[in-house]
């Protein structure tokens, strides 16, 4: 399997690379691997949705 770095990530997602260090520290990426202190994100990883947003049934605008 092939993989990229978190600097990598974070240019193909179009995210910081901070948030996709937060990613990888709450285990929100798939097939995510640690070597020694870094991580190993799978190519083919797609970007998880932000858990962040929240939606609601009762806002309207």
């Amino acid at each position: 399997m092939d993989y990229i770095s978190i600097a990598e990530a974070a240019e193909k997602w179009g995210i910081t690379r901070r948030r996709v260090q937060v990613l990888c520290a709450q285990d929100r990426i798939p097939g995510l691997t640690k070597f020694g202190k870094a991580w190993a994100i799978p190519r083919d990883a797609e970007k998880p949705a932000d858990a962040r947003k929240v939606k609601s049934k009762f806002l309207t605008y």
